[in-house]
């Protein structure tokens, strides 16, 4: 079915590829036989549902705890009892990790829009005993109300509108209302990190968390705005380290410029000023 689904996105518009690729892919869910996979994620042992292709290549195997994590773990508020906000959380593999490391006193709550995932997100949560994962089926952007979807394996706010599906939409401003401020904010969201920052205006000035951002440059940031305007958007103050897209260490954003021009992570650290406070 690959090949149709490429040769669907070559030939037909939009209005009519989307909802063929979003039949294919429902279809090989269907024919899929699901099973629960074993192993190490980020030096933890959790059990993952693997509900398709994509999740099998992407899941079942161990996982390294991964360098942004890691960095934020060591230096900055990634630590028990910390609330962090997972924003585009796929299948909530990397929100079971941080689950593991806020512990019990903390919490994690992993957003993510396409329904197929937040679903297995939900069960992956309940497989394990993790009560302190919270998963919320929305997309995220600079205004409350509904945004259009591509419904895909791992999809991305729509190019056009009427493209996809409509899902909710929430600002990273009304989730902190909702479960309180976090001390740590994980996006990744295929493009869409300005929009998802612009909904954050307010935590970001009344209590700045630290960041980890994935830059999709080349990959969908560039139909929004660009690397300036993205930076432009974490406030003075804050300490920036970045490393490339897929792996490899972090250096300070001064000696890593060049990495900008390519798919990049960024980790950023609020001013040491502004410390964790009791949660609401």
């Amino acid at each position: 079915m690959s090949w149709l689904r490429r040769a669907a996105s070559a030939l037909l518009p939009g209005a009519v590829a989307e909802p063929l690729r979003r039949l294919l892919r429902r279809l090989a869910v269907a024919r899929f036989r699901a099973y629960d996979a074993r192993h190490v994620y980020g030096g933890r042992p959790l059990v993952v549902h693997i509900a398709d292709p994509l999740a099998r290549g992407w899941y079942d195997h161990d996982w390294d705890l991964g360098s942004e994590i890691a960095l934020l773990q060591g230096r900055g508020r990634l630590r028990p009892g910390a609330r962090v906000f997972d924003i585009g959380a796929h299948q909530g593999v990397v929100a079971l990790m941080l689950a593991g490391i806020v512990g019990p006193a903390g919490q994690v709550v992993a957003v993510e829009a396409v329904a197929h995932n937040a679903r297995v997100a939900t069960r992956n949560a309940e497989a394990n005993g993790v009560a302190q994962l919270a998963v919320v089926h929305a997309a995220v952007g600079d205004a409350d109300g509904e945004l259009w979807f591509e419904d895909r394996w791992n999809g991305a706010v729509s190019r056009q509108a009427g493209v996809g599906v409509r899902v909710d939409a929430l600002t990273i401003d009304t989730l902190a209302v909702r479960f309180g401020a976090p001390d740590v904010l994980f996006i990744d969201v295929e493009g869409f990190e300005l929009h998802a920052l612009r909904g954050a205006a307010r935590t970001l000035a009344e209590r700045p968390p630290d960041l980890f951002i994935e830059a999709h440059v080349g990959a969908g940031l560039e139909r929004f705005g660009s690397v300036s305007d993205l930076l432009a958007l974490i406030p003075a103050g804050y300490e920036l380290w970045v490393a490339p897209g897929e792996a490899g260490d972090f250096v300070a954003l001064d000696d890593g410029r060049a990495l900008l021009a390519d798919r990049f992570r960024l980790v950023a650290f609020a001013p040491r000023s502004s410390e964790i406070r009791a949660h609401d």
